[in-house]
C-alpha cells in the first residue's frame, strides 16, 4: 500500500478532451502518489509524437505500443493512470485494465469534449472531416465500451476539482483507499 492507503491503481478511461490527465494529476496529488499519462510515456518510448506513430506506422502498430506501454505502468505500485482515449476500447488492454486498476469512466458532453480538443492540434482521429461529427459518432462507438468501467464521474464545464472529489469518495465508498 501506498503512504496515501490506495490499494489499486486508479486508470482513467474516455475520451479525448474529457480531463483524464488534468483530472489524474489533481488526483495523484490528492492522493499521495505517482500520476503518469500514458499518451506521454508512449512518447517517450518511441521518442516521437503520437500524431508521428500513426502518420508513420498506423493506428494498430500505436495500439500495439499502447497496450505494451500500460502492462509496464500496471506492473508497478498503485498510481493515477491516464489512458488515451482508445486504450480502453482494445479488448487486450481493456482486459488489463480491468484486472489491474479501478476503471474510472470520466464523461464529458460532445460541446465540452470539442471546446477541450478545439485547444490543441495533435490528435489524429481529429485531423479528417467534422471534429464534432467524429467525436459524436467516436462517443456513439465507445460509449458502450467506456461502461463497462467500475466508476463513472462527469467531468463538465465545472473545475476538475470536482470530478477529483466524487472519484475519492467513490474510492473510498468501495474500500479502495
Amino acid at each position: 500500500m501506498t503512504m496515501s492507503g490506495l490499494r489499486r491503481t486508479v486508470a482513467l478511461v474516455g475520451m479525448m478532451g474529457a480531463g483524464k490527465s488534468s483530472v489524474g494529476r489533481r488526483l495523484a496529488s490528492r492522493l499521495e502518489v505517482q500520476f503518469r499519462d500514458a499518451d506521454s510515456e508512449i512518447e517517450a518510448a518511441a521518442g516521437c509524437a503520437i500524431s508521428e506513430i500513426f502518420d508513420r506506422f498506423g493506428e494498430q502498430a500505436f495500439r500495439d505500443g499502447e497496450r505494451r506501454v500500460i502492462e509496464r505502468l500496471l506492473q508497478g505500485p498503485p498510481l493515477v493512470l491516464a489512458t488515451g482515449g482508445g486504450a480502453f476500447v482494445d479488448p487486450a488492454t481493456r482486459a488489463r485494465l480491468k484486472e489491474n486498476a479501478v476503471t474510472v469512466w470520466i464523461k464529458a458532453p460532445v460541446g465540452v469534449l470539442l471546446a477541450r480538443v478545439k485547444r490543441r492540434d495533435n490528435r489524429p482521429l481529429l485531423r479528417d472531416g467534422d471534429p464534432r461529427e467524429t467525436l459524436e459518432r467516436l462517443l456513439r462507438e465507445r460509449t458502450p465500451i467506456y461502461t463497462e468501467a467500475e466508476i463513472a464521474v462527469e467531468s463538465d464545464e465545472g473545475p476538475h476539482s470536482h470530478a477529483v472529489d466524487r472519484i475519492v469518495a467513490a474510492l473510498k465508498q468501495r474500500q479502495l483507499i
